[in-house]
This record gives C-alpha cells, structure tokens and sequence, in this order.
C-alpha cells in the first residue's frame, strides 16, 4: 500500500500540473545560471537570497536545483521530480518518526500512507518552488529533536542537527524566518538543570547560521520584510489592541475547519492548489484530534508532546500575521505537526483493535475512508490537469503559441515588454534555456520603452496600440511593432 501510495507522488511527473508557472521558471532559470556560471540572473555570484519580482527568493531549493541540473541538465522534469521526491521523502521521514514515538512498525506505515494521502502535502511537491522542501525540512529537525528529548545532555553531533535543521527550516521558505527562531525558542520546553548547557550550545549554533541573514539585511535594507509590510495588516499606525484583534481573528480564520476539509485556500489562483479541494483527508484529521485527547489524557507531562502542541500553534503565526485568510503556503507546517499528532491516536487504535471487534470497526472505517478520500482526491487532480484554469495559470500553451512562433520569425532580436504585475520575461529566458536558444537574442524593455518599428515582440501588458498582433495567450501576445 506504501509503495503505490509513493508511485502517486512520480505518476504524472512532470506533465502535472500541465506547463510551467512563472514562479517556477523563476527558480528553475536562477538554479540554471548558478549551475552553469555561479552567478543569478542579474549577475550577482553565489547569492543568498535571489533577487526575481521585486522580492527574494529563498536559497535551499534553487542551491539544490542547480546541483541537479549540474548532474542531468536543466528541464521541467528534473525540478517537478526534485520537489515529488521532497514530498514522499517528507512523507517517510514521518513514518519513521513514528516508528520511534511509538516503537510500532504498523503505527509507522500507517502515519507515512496518512502523509502520502494528505492533499496539502501532495499540492505543494507538484511545482518547482521553495514550499516544495519545507516538509521535508520540518520532519528532518522532528526527527533530530525526539532523538534528544529524552536524553539529560546533548552530544555535540545532537546540537549541531538541531542548529542546522533550524537553519534549514529558516532559510528554505520566507515563514521560516519567523517560524525558525520561534521553533528554537520552544526548546526552553525541554529545560532541565542536566540540560541548560546543551540548550545553550544549541541557541548559539543556530546564531551563527544566521549571521549571513543579518548581514544581508545589513548590507540590503528591507529586502527580506517588503514583501511582509505589503502583505500585512500591521502599519505604523496600527495600535496593540489593533493588531491583538486583527491576530485573533485571523488565527481562528486560518484554523477553518470547513476550509481544511472541504473548500482550501479561498484564492482560486493559488497556483499550488486544486481550487474547491480539500487539504486534509477527514479521516487524518479525525486521527490527529483523537490523538491530541490522549496526550492531554495520558502524557500532557512529556516535554516533546508539549512541543508538539506549540509547534502546532505557532506554526499558525506566520500566516495570522498578513491579512489573507487561509493561506495554504503560510500555513505549510500546519498539516507536519497534524500528521504528528496523529501517532498516538494509531497507537491505541491498534491495540484496541486486537481487544475488541467495535473499536476494531471505527478503526477500520477511518482507514477506509482515509483511502477512499485519497484516492478520489487524486482522480480530482489528475481530471482536472488539463482544465482551462490550471492551463491558463500554469502558461500551458506559451511554448507552442508564444514562444515557437517568436523564435520562428527571421526577426533578431526579440524584445519583452511587460506589464509591472506580469514579469512575463522570465519564460522567454526559461523556455531558450530548454531549447538551446541564446538568450542574447532578447531584450528586456524598460516600463517606458518602446519597441522600435518592425521588431518582434512578447508583452503581457494589457494594451497593444501600435501593432500587428500574430498570437495570443493570455496574459502574452505575440505581435510585430509598428
């Protein structure tokens, strides 16, 4: 049963979701230019964080890309079967999580089908974009964590697993940057005496690892919070009471029990997500609810548990802390600390199911319909793969439409004009860096900058005043200038 629910997260690769998004072209021509020159796409060597769409993207996932099209090349295959392959490896790493929680084999392959099934992790190991590699990152610094959370002193090898899981959980996607520190603060949960000097050796580690990020944001003012103080409800003129009430209601808007079973993020261009589909199976959260009782009932005194728990609450601040609701990508350590969650709950169930024939039926039913409930999710995601919304947000037809046809006329070079909000540019470049055409023959244009008369050009602005249009693929046309 694991090994078909793992061939879902290959089946598909790489033509599911169909095309390619622009995010993705983004990291995957940034991964290119660091494997082939060290230097991104604005000629900057061996960034840390990546300049594109006037934010910065994250440097685990695009460090790790480059490797690989070191090794095989650039292509879209290889980074959709970078990210399935974070998502399953995700997925295991909680079984084995489990297995060491519980000391049961059966309890772990039950918690890895329960991560393989779930719709949200699944969702976001389908693109080549920096979420992909936070679950994998979540589970790996749970796994360094419960192997010290019994033990009086931590080696030196324990200390820096957790320095550089912390690090890793940091630097892979942009609510690390709060959800890391806040992850390293929860260690004071497992304060003893025996301990104090461990923990401290732990929070120095981590410092370290983070001397890059403040020197970075020494040296670039306001490069790593823009993007936040756009997205934010908090201003300079918010007052405590503001933000306190704004906080709270968005924190209980993000914990929506409809939206996690039923309806997901309410964007319906969130590209990540199958609009109108779940992110959690009924059942794994059925599970995971069970399961938080009997840690309240029976071990509310262990130190990991009561990490887990504030894991599972702040993993919620992040996303709070703007003024969307529900947002599926803030909110990615959320469904990890679920999945957790829901080992003790596996635990006593199959104990009781060897007890008695009426504990043996729930358990049954609910692992019933944990399978059927993901297997109807996935015949919902595959239906769907060449759905005109999922065509149109993933540029589905910009290679053939689009580019083919620009490449095609004699005419060099051929200019991008774009609109401020559609840095369309970066599939022209992403695209010849797959067909081998040198990206020399482009030239980006300036917001103000026309095209001069006769040239070919690719523009996702909304107006074409002064041209003969050849093709169109929303938002790109293709046209001659006048």
């Amino acid at each position: 049963m694991i090994l078909l629910a793992a061939l879902f997260y290959l089946a598909g690769v790489p033509s599911n979701p169909p095309g390619f998004h622009i995010d993705e072209s983004s990291v995957s021509y940034n991964a290119y230019t660091i494997a082939e020159t060290g230097r991104d796409e604005h000629g900057t060597p061996w960034p840390l964080f990546f300049r594109a769409f006037g934010d910065y993207k994250n440097p685990v996932y695009i460090y790790l890309l480059a490797g690989l099209f070191k090794l095989v090349g650039p292509g879209i295959w290889a980074g959709r079967l970078l990210s399935a392959l974070s998502g399953m490896t995700a997925a295991l790493l909680l079984g084995l999580l489990a297995e060491r929680i519980a000391r049961r084999r059966d309890v772990a392959l039950l918690t890895a089908l329960s991560a393989l099934l779930t719709p949200w992790l699944f969702e976001t190991s389908r693109v080549v974009m920096e979420v992909a590699l936070y679950p994998l990152a979540l589970a790996l610094f749970l796994l360094c964590l419960h192997r010290v959370s019994a033990r009086a002193k931590w080696s030196y090898l324990e200390i820096g697993s957790l320095a550089i899981t912390l690090a890793l959980l940091t630097y892979t996607y942009s609510i690390g940057r709060l959800l890391g520190p806040l992850l390293a603060f929860g260690l004071l949960l497992f304060a003893t005496r025996e301990r104090w000097a461990s923990l401290l050796q732990t929070w120095c580690a981590y410092l370290l690892t983070l001397l890059p990020l403040f020197l970075f944001d020494r040296h670039n003012p306001g490069a790593l919070t823009g993007r936040f103080k756009l997205i934010t409800y908090i201003t300079p003129q918010s007052s405590y009471g503001e933000i306190a009430v704004n906080f709270i209601r968005h924190f209980a808007g993000n914990l929506n029990v409809w939206r996690l079973l039923v309806s997901g993020d309410p964007n319906p261009d969130q590209v990540v997500h199958l609009s109108g589909s779940p992110h959690m199976l009924a059942g794994t959260l059925a599970f995971a609810v069970i399961g938080g009782f009997l840690v309240l009932r029976q071990q509310r005194r262990s130190a990991w548990w009561r990490f887990i728990f504030y894991g599972l609450f702040i993993s919620v601040v992040p996303a709070s802390l703007t003024g969307d609701y529900f947002h599926m990508l803030r909110l990615v350590a959320l469904p990890v600390f679920l999945l957790v969650l829901s080992v003790p709950a596996f635990a006593w169930f199959t104990e009781r199911a060897r007890l008695g024939r009426g504990w043996r039926m729930v358990f049954v039913f609910l692992i019933a319909f944990t399978l059927l409930q993901g297997a109807f999710f996935q015949w919902q995601f595959r239906r769907n793969a060449s759905a005109p919304r999922r065509l149109h947000q993933f540029d589905a037809e910009y290679p053939r439409k689009i580019f083919a046809q620009a490449v095609a006329a004699p005419l060099r070079p051929i200019y991008l004009a774009d609109a401020p909000a559609i840095p369309g540019y970066i599939q022209a470049y992403w695209y010849a860096t797959l067909r081998g055409v040198d990206p020399s023959q482009f030239v980006r244009l300036s917001p103000a900058e026309l095209p001069p008369p006769g040239a070919v050009v690719i523009s996702t602005e909304e107006n074409c005043a002064r041209c003969d249009i050849i093709e169109t693929s929303e938002p790109y046309t293709l046209y001659i200038a006048k």
